[in-house]
Parts: C-alpha cells; structure tokens; sequence
C-alpha cells in the first residue's frame, strides 16, 4: 500500500515545507510555495551490510580513465563543452523565450552523423519539421517525439538507443510516480533524477532545455543546477543578432569559455571570427569611438566602445552603460577627473559596447577612458590604434593578462598600434609587427594619442 501525503514546495528554490507559510524560509520570496501531492511507498528495507557492492579504495589505486568525447560538429559548443560533448553527461541550457534555444539544439540534432532523438513538449512534430526545412539540412539519423510522459520517453529512448537524446524542454515532462503538475519542484526533480540515471546507465549524452524566471535564474528548483554535469546560458537580445552560449558549471572543461553565434532566417550561422563582426569599418573618422582587445575564456577579439558625452540639461548627470559595468564607469570617471583634470562631475556619459555583447574584463578600462575623452573633447581617436590595459585608482595603466594573445589578434586585423601597461612582464616587443606602445600613467596615454 502506498501512503498519499501533500507538502508545499517552493517554486524559486524547491524549500519544503509540511504547512503553507507566506514567505519561503528558504529563499525569502513571498507567495511561492505550492501545495504537491507526495507519494510515499512502503518499500523501504532495513539497512544490510551486503546492500552495497561498492568498496572503499585507496585513491591512489584508482586507476584513471580519461572520460570519452564526442566531438560535435558545431565548433562553438565544442568549445564550450571543454573539446566536445562527454557521452553519459547530462547538460542543461537556460535563456529567455525566444531567444534560440530550441532552434540551436535542433541544428545539432539534424546535422550530426550520429543518431539523435529530439524529444519536444512545446511543438507538434509538424511544427518542427517546418523549422528544419528553414534550416534546409536532412538527416535521416534524426529522431522527433512529441511526448511529455517521461516512462514512455524512456522507453522509446530505449529502443531507439541514440547517442544524443535532447529534451526540450524538462519543464513540460511528467512522471507517473509524481501527482503533482508538470513543471512543479517534484516533476522536475523527479525527472531530472530519472533522466540522469538513464544517461549513466547507457552512456547516452542528454541536453536538457529550460526556462527562466524574471531574474533571468533557470527556473525549478536549486538541485537542478547541482545534478546536471553542464549549465549554460544562452544570451542575446531580441534587438540585435548576435547570441553568446556561456557556461556556469562544467565538470569536464573551462566555465570562461563563450561561443558566439548571428541569428538568420535559416538558423544560427557560427561565428568564426567575432572581431571582424564587432567592429565596424566607418570611413569617417568619429569622435567618442575606441577599439579594445579583450579576452573570453582562451579566444582574444576585438570591441568596439561608443561613449557620448554632453552636458547635463538637468540637475543630476546622468551615467547610463550598456554592455559594462555601471559602478566600474564611475569609477574612471572619478579617476579622470581627479588624477587627469577633466571635469566630468557636470556631464552625461553614455557608453555603449557595440554588438550587444557584455563584457567585465578590466583590460578595456583603458579603451572605455579614452573613448569618453574623446567624446568630451569631440576629437576623434587617430585610425589604427587600439588599448588593451587596465585602469588603477591613482590613474596608473596597470598590465592585463595573455597581452600576447591581445596584441597578436590587433595585428591580425591590421591596426598599426596598441597601447599597453609599462609593467607588462615578459612581453617582447620585437616579435610583433605592430607598433607597441607602454605607458605609466593616463596622462602619457592622453598625450601620445591627441598630441
């Protein structure tokens, strides 16, 4: 016999709870906990001492056995896997509605040589084959199942036996053993734990696609993160083309790196060489516009800064940032203001990072600076010349790190001159064909640049 049993869980952070309470203990969000129904079977056996077929070892005789990859055939999610996707891993992929996610895992689904189920819960069979023909590849490896039972899901997986089995999306499935609805804390768990059994269990690689909350956090329950073996968020806005695939946790590879894709009438086109996109080639020369060589993960590229400066028609001036930090823009404002002269205290700054891309890397303080300045002055910046170094509190430039790798993808592209840290160490001039400049201070970068 089993025991019917209702608890309130919290649809934010998963806290349960026996009563209903107006604020979650867990979390602190008000109005989030939902009554589930619980079952509770009478199966539980007492504790044996041969339950167990697992032994304790000594870590030193564990061998080590290098976890097999797939390398997949879209490069970008390649590399933010780690070098491909990992076979029996479990990896979730959170964004906004509409942001590319299902079109993204269908292109992966279509174009690989290996058999791949696509499972969906959101479309008809007949609405994912008409975004196929958009895409216009075909696969005869390719699996569609609108389902959202996860037994029979499981099932077809099985006979099936694909190599990739994407789940799109975990909030819709379902399990006969949870009464509560779809996309509840208990489905979710539930689900999650069943399909991470199932990957282990047949060596079978399973992306899972999720939705978000308001914050922008994957919604369901915290536990959710921690089971998975991979979190990526795929970002952009809806008003530009652009889309970045970060990862947040990833037990078999770097979290630092990002791919980068431009959203078409025919899918997402891979983005080979993020600089040349960034940075636009404008014939007249424009006040209030620097080039930066920053870094995401192990890939250097190049930015574009935009930063307008006027007078402040109302009493507060206003400090406005899209694409960097807002707190970190005061900052060198104050910092050229005290340590340079300039008097900003009474200006609007805007600043803008071209793209629609976000970028925290100190190494474009520099970049940010001398656009405002330029913009204050209305002098335009000479063509040819980029920055690459970061911006300490006494206004001295201070080195950034792998400036190598910057330099090297600024003269790939054909600058004619960067300006970097004096206290750069190891960085040997004489094997770049570009012209290498190392400052102090930012007053020496001010004069070498509008002198």
């Amino acid at each position: 016999m089993s025991k019917t049993k209702s608890a309130f869980f919290c649809q934010t952070c998963g806290y349960e709870t026996p009563k209903w309470m107006g604020k979650c203990p867990g979390c602190g969000e008000w109005n989030t906990l939902v009554e589930e129904i619980k079952i509770k079977k009478n199966t539980s056996t007492p504790f044996s001492r041969e339950a167990s077929k697992s032994k304790p070892k000594s870590i030193i005789h564990i061998e080590q056995v290098e976890e097999p990859k797939y390398k997949l055939l879209d490069n970008e999610l390649n590399r933010v896997l780690g070098g491909g996707i990992t076979q029996g891993s479990l990896v979730l992929i959170g964004g906004d509605p509409g942001i590319g996610k299902s079109t993204l895992m269908l292109q992966l689904a279509i174009k690989e040589v290996i058999k791949v189920l696509y499972i969906s819960g959101e479309e008809s069979d007949q609405q994912i084959k008409m975004r196929a023909e958009r895409i216009g590849v075909k696969n005869d490896d390719c699996f569609i199942l609108t389902e959202t039972n996860l037994e029979s899901i499981l099932n077809h997986s099985s006979s099936i036996a694909p190599k990739i089995l994407v789940i799109d999306s975990i909030q819709t499935l379902h399990s006969n053993h949870i009464e509560s609805a779809p996309g509840s804390v208990s489905q979710v768990r539930e689900c999650t734990s069943q399909l991470l059994r199932f990957a282990k269990e047949n060596n079978t690689a399973i992306f899972l696609i999720g939705h978000i909350t308001k914050d922008g956090a994957i919604a369901g329950p915290k536990v959710l993160e921690h089971m998975v073996d991979a979190v990526l968020q795929f970002e952009g806005d809806r008003n530009h083309m652009y889309r970045l695939l970060r990862t947040s946790k990833n037990r078999f590879g770097s979290i630092n790196e990002i791919g980068i894709y431009e959203m078409q009438g025919n899918g997402l086109r891979i983005v080979e060489n993020p600089s040349e996109i960034l940075v636009t080639n404008n014939d007249n020369e424009l006040s209030g516009i620097s080039i930066s060589a920053t870094l995401e993960g192990l890939r250097p590229f190049l930015i574009e800064i935009q930063a307008l400066v006027s007078s402040a028609v109302y009493g507060t001036p206003q400090r406005s940032s899209t694409g960097f930090d807002s707190k970190r823009l005061n900052m060198l404002l104050a910092v050229l203001e005290k340590r340079c002269g300039f008097k900003l205290g009474t200006k609007d700054v805007f600043l803008n990072i071209a793209g629609g891309i976000k970028v925290d890397d100190p190494g474009i303080d520099l970049a940010v600076a001398m656009a405002v300045l330029s913009s204050n002055a209305n002098l335009p910046i000479p063509e040819g010349i980029a920055f690459s170094a970061e911006i300490g509190l006494s206004g001295e430039i201070r080195p950034v790190n792998r400036v190598d790798q910057r330099i090297s993808e600024v003269e790939k592209l054909g600058f004619k001159k960067i300006i970097v840290s004096k206290n750069s160490k190891g960085l040997k001039t004489k094997n770049y064909g570009i012209e290498i400049v190392q400052c102090a201070k930012i007053d020496e970068v001010v004069k070498n640049v509008f002198s």
